[in-house]
């Protein structure tokens, strides 16, 4: 008996010192290299498709998809980024000055840093632009440093409300305010009418719109139209809710809705990074928008001095369901590739950091997808929420055609969007086209959330980075 005592005490401790070797592997493992490229992180899913050999395929840097180089750009404009106070501004202002162009302008904007020691981008929230040109330290540039400055050139091809923000530690610089709006405006004559952008952006955790806690006032003359652009800047969902006329839900993430029709009294979940653009024709009588929860709204009035209570609870909008549908290149397509993102909570180590972590595929960073593609192809991307969190999913320089929530198909207008909230439970098919080459971010745009490892990447096979994250260049996308 005594020797069976001592034996089964001999192969616990074996137990617990091969137990411990294995957590100590998965910690050492589990360590980022002090720089790294996009690259090398995750594991390569072909969704189906061929896979080939990355290195034999024919070659293109990030840096050589840029927009057009030459000729006198229709929109030039300098954004310096400086401390101001207890925020961080682009010229002095928070949120920075809103930047408009016209469908087909070619942009040009100069960045300057004057004295952000974290070092800044921009990247152009929504706009598809040249891989070049979309602002994400470490994965299509370095950071901009005090003292330096960087050129961004693109041809403004979309038409709609997008945002601009800082993609270096952007966890913590969107925060601090560094971020403005960016709106494309059809050719022609300006259009009459109310035209404004209302950034939702918490200061001191109230929300704002643009840089105004409370109650704010306009007046407009009855049978004005107006159109207000909503972007919520913030981590989490906002719930914003118009009362006092019947509107029209005109534009979702920078593109026209088919066939809007009106609807009256309704709140609108903008998710983190969403965009929503509403449309009505003013009333006689007072309509009010306002962030449910808070204190703040807009109030338009005749005469500009009215006052109107917050709503009780009202239904919600429904993309899926509104607008009239449309034709689309998705219908009864083939696809080339199918991939699955499934979002979940795992226990682990994140640079060697021990904890219940963001997983994808049940794997946690730096073991997360990178989605492989080829151009042209036709790509499908099941998305499942089984985290028990909302995670607004953005994917950069492509928008993507929402196909079904929970297995039932979308029944309105084309339903295009960047910036896709993912509520607990629930689980999406979308769908684009790759057709704008590249390393691209595909992560939470609860920027905290894409810090902890909830990001991966979409590459473009024959493409590659010259740029790292982390080392001596201090690249911090995250």
């Amino acid at each position: 008996m005594r020797l069976f005592l001592r034996a089964l005490t001999v192969l616990g401790v074996f137990a617990l010192l091969g137990l411990a070797a294995l957590v100590g592997m998965a910690w050492w493992d589990s360590r980022l290299p002090r720089s790294y490229s996009a690259m090398d992180m995750g594991v390569l899913d072909y969704g189906g498709g061929p896979a080939q050999n990355h290195a034999a395929h024919p070659h293109l840097t990030v840096e050589r998809l840029t927009g057009p180089a030459n000729g006198r750009p229709d929109v030039r404009t300098t954004l310096v980024a400086a401390k101001k106070d207890d925020l961080w501004a682009f010229n002095g202002r928070v949120p920075g000055p809103e930047i408009h162009a016209r469908q087909g302008d070619v942009v040009e904007v100069t960045l300057v840093n004057r004295d952000i020691d974290d070092g800044v981008t921009i990247h152009w929230h929504g706009v598809d632009v040249p891989n070049a040109e979309d602002g994400v330290a470490g994965v299509t540039q370095d950071a901009v440093m005090p003292g330096e400055r960087y050129v961004y050139r693109f041809r403004a091809e979309q038409l709609g409300t997008f945002w601009y923000h800082s993609h270096q530690v952007s966890s913590r610089q969107v925060r601090r305010g560094l971020y403005g709006a960016f709106v494309i405006l059809p050719t022609g004559p300006p259009s009459t009418g109310v035209d404004r952008t209302l950034i939702v952006h918490d200061f001191d955790g109230k929300p704002a719109f643009n840089e105004g806690v409370g109650g704010q006032r306009l007046a407009v003359p009855r049978g004005v139209h107006v159109r207000l652009r909503l972007v919520n800047s913030n981590n989490s969902p906002e719930r914003i809710s118009l009362t006092g006329t019947p509107f029209s839900v005109v534009g979702i993430d920078g593109t026209e809705v088919n066939g809007p029709t009106a609807i009256e009294d309704a709140t609108l979940d903008v998710g983190a990074g969403a965009r929503y653009d509403v449309a009505f024709d003013m009333p006689a009588s007072p309509v009010r928008l306002g962030v449910d929860g808070s204190e703040t709204a807009l109030v338009l009035s005749g005469d500009g001095r009215a006052d109107v209570e917050a709503p009780s609870e009202l239904p919600t909008f429904d993309p899926a369901t509104y607008g009239e549908p449309k034709r689309t290149v998705f219908d009864g397509a083939r696809f080339d590739r199918t991939f699955e993102l499934r979002i979940g909570k795992k226990i682990g180590f994140l640079d060697g950091r021990p904890g219940r972590h963001w997983s994808v595929n049940g794997k946690i960073f730096p073991d997360t997808p990178m989605y492989v593609v080829r151009r042209g192809d036709l790509v499908k991307v099941r998305i499942a929420n089984e985290s028990g969190a909302v995670h607004p999913m953005h994917l950069h320089g492509h928008h993507v055609l929402v196909l079904s929530r929970d297995g039932r198909p979308t029944t309105g207008s084309p339903w295009w969007t960047d910036t896709l909230d993912v509520a607990a439970g629930e689980e999406y098919e979308v769908a684009f086209r790759a057709d704008n080459p590249g390393l691209w971010m595909d992560h939470c745009h609860n920027l905290p959330h894409a810090a902890d490892g909830l990001t991966m990447h979409l590459m473009y096979e024959g493409v590659s980075t010259p740029f790292r994250i982390g080392g001596d260049d201090e690249n911090h996308p995250e």
